[in-house]
C-alpha cells in the first residue's frame, strides 16, 4: 500500500491531502523523514505524521440503515445525534458515501476507504438512487407527468427518473440527481408533505431488511458489483474541452 493511501486508511485526511503531508517533510518511516510517494510502509513499520503514530486500518465497508431524526454527518453544530453514535466505536474513522437529511431515513455506505467509488453518489455521474415516498394524503397519478418533466430548484431543474405507486399515499421513485431535500421539494410543489422517506437502493446495493439503526458488512459480491458500476460510469463520462480539441 502506497505511502497516501496508508495514511488515508489511518483517517489522516483525503489522498490529496496526504500528498501534502508526504511532501512538506511531516511524514517520518522508522524516526526518517520520507517523502518518496512510492514508499509502501508495512505493519512493523513506525509511521508517524508530526508525532503522532499512525496506522492504517482494515478495509471496512458497511451498510448502514440510517433512522430519522440523525443527521448524516461526524459532528453537528447543534448537538443533534449523529449516525456515528450508532456505529460501535471500535470501528476505524469511518466516513459516509452519501447523505440523507435529518428526518429521513434509508441506506448509507459507511467506509473507512478513500479508495472506495465516490462517483456512486456524485450527482455529475447520474447513478440511481431508489426510495419509498409515504405522502400525507391521496396521490393524486395525473400530477406525475410535471415531476417526470421536471421543476426548478436552486436554477436547475429538478426530475424524478420513475415514480410508481404502490399504494394509495406510497410511491416509489428513483432518481439520478442528488439537489437538497429534491424529493421533499418536488412534492411540496404539487400540494403534498412527505411524511416518510426511505431510501431503499443505491446503484445495485439495496437495503433489504436490515433493521433502523442497523449496519452490515458489505458481501465480496456487492463490492465487486459496485466497483464494476464505477467502471462503467467512468466510460460514460463525457469527454473534457480539452480532449474534444486534441481529437
Amino acid at each position: 500500500m502506497r505511502l497516501n493511501r496508508y495514511l488515508a486508511a489511518a483517517g489522516i485526511g483525503s489522498r490529496r491531502h496526504c500528498d501534502e503531508l508526504i511532501a512538506s517533510g511531516q511524514v517520518t518511516i522508522n524516526a526518517r523523514v520520507c517523502t518518496d510517494f512510492s514508499a509502501q510502509p508495512t505493519g512493523q513499520d513506525h509511521v508517524k505524521v508530526g508525532r503522532k503514530l499512525v496506522r492504517a486500518g482494515r478495509p471496512l465497508h458497511i451498510a448502514f440503515h440510517k433512522p430519522a431524526g440523525f443527521v448524516s454527518t461526524r459532528k453537528d453544530p447543534n448537538s443533534r445525534d449523529t449516525i456515528f453514535d450508532l456505529v460501535p466505536s471500535r470501528f476505524p474513522r469511518l466516513f459516509n458515501i452519501g447523505r440523507l437529511d435529518a428526518q429521513s431515513e434509508g441506506l448509507l455506505i459507511l467506509t473507512n476507504d478513500r479508495e472506495f467509488p465516490q462517483r456512486l453518489t456524485h450527482p455529475r455521474y447520474k447513478i440511481e438512487k431508489e426510495y419509498e415516498v409515504t405522502l400525507d394524503r391521496r396521490w393524486d397519478p395525473a400530477l406525475a407527468t410535471k415531476l417526470l418533466r421536471g421543476i426548478y430548484l436552486d436554477g436547475q431543474r429538478a426530475q424524478i427518473a420513475r415514480l410508481v405507486a404502490i399504494g394509495p399515499t406510497r410511491l416509489r421513485v428513483v432518481l439520478r440527481q442528488g439537489i437538497n431535500r429534491q424529493i421533499r421539494r418536488m412534492f411540496y410543489d404539487v400540494g403534498y408533505e412527505v411524511e416518510r422517506l426511505v431510501r431503499t437502493r443505491m446503484g445495485t446495493l439495496r437495503l433489504g431488511d436490515l433493521p433502523r439503526g442497523s449496519w452490515r458488512p458489505l458481501t465480496h459480491a456487492e463490492l465487486i458489483s459496485l466497483r464494476s458500476l464505477e467502471k462503467d460510469v467512468s466510460q460514460k463520462r463525457p469527454a473534457s474541452r480539452r480532449q474534444l480539441q486534441s481529437s
